[in-house]
């Protein structure tokens, strides 16, 4: 299992001590989140203006009637922050960039997909909590990490194996599920109220069967994609990766 690290430009700076501890690993999301001033403006990203492109490796949510309603509910709570909602048609995990357009062919992308085949492992499911955030976002923490971390590490190892380097290490992956940009700096102490008020509400289990390679675009304060190929994960009967109580 690769080991994650602290890192200033990640969030949480700090991984949590057990990547298997639901209980643990919801506290340390929350707990980091609680303790900010400020949020940033999310859309404020060099290289990410409007109609900005790059393939990418993610997991999408969009057949999950209960983490539609999870999604919706949450929003609807928040919606008198301003920020900006996630579309529930366009909720997902972003995992590992691939590369610009400009840089990377449609040979690469195939050769890519064949090598990330071989190398995926099995289906497992995680948990989905409300309700954390970042400098930027408020999101959903995902329980348990060990699973996705495994995932990202073949990922990052198909990459590599047709010749992209990836931009962030492995070491600074912080999973997570993000419900709503902020679009502007402002205190945190208000969002942060707003946040812990949702914490009641019930998680939702989300089964990961596949991964997708994408060409992801930003449309104004969204994100969408085209999805290029979708990879399924291994079946197995003694796969089990549920998250712990």
């Amino acid at each position: 299992m690769p080991l994650l690290s602290p890192d200033p430009a990640a969030f949480p700076v700090e991984p949590p001590g057990d990547l298997n501890d639901h209980k643990g690993i919801t506290a340390h999301d929350q707990s980091a989140f609680d303790a900010l001033d400020e949020m940033v403006d999310h859309w404020s990203r060099p290289g990410w203006s409007d109609g900005a492109r790059a393939y990418y490796w993610m997991l999408a949510f969009r057949d999950v009637p209960e983490l539609k309603e999870l999604a919706e509910q949450c929003q609807e709570a928040l919606s008198p922050l301003r920020l900006d909602p996630v579309p529930t048609e366009w909720l997902h995990v972003t995992l590992v960039r691939v590369g610009a357009p400009g840089s990377v062919d449609t040979t690469r992308l195939h050769a890519l997909a064949s090598r990330a085949q071989a190398l995926l492992p099995e289906r497992f499911t995680v948990r989905a909590t409300p309700l954390a955030g970042s400098r930027g976002a408020v999101r959903l923490t995902l329980t348990p990490w060990e699973p996705l971390i495994s995932l990202h590490a073949d990922l990052v190892a198909a990459n590599a194996s047709v010749g992209l380097p990836v931009k962030k290490p492995i070491a600074v992956f912080r999973p997570h599920l993000s419900l709503a940009y902020n679009n502007r700096p402002r205190p945190a102490g208000p969002v942060i109220e707003a946040v812990a008020g949702l914490r009641s509400l019930p998680s939702v289990e989300l089964s990961v069967a596949d991964v997708q390679l994408v060409e992801l675009r930003r449309c104004g304060a969204e994100y969408r994609w085209d999805v290029l190929e979708s990879l399924p994960l291994t079946l197995s009967e003694l796969a089990d990766h549920r998250p712990r109580a």
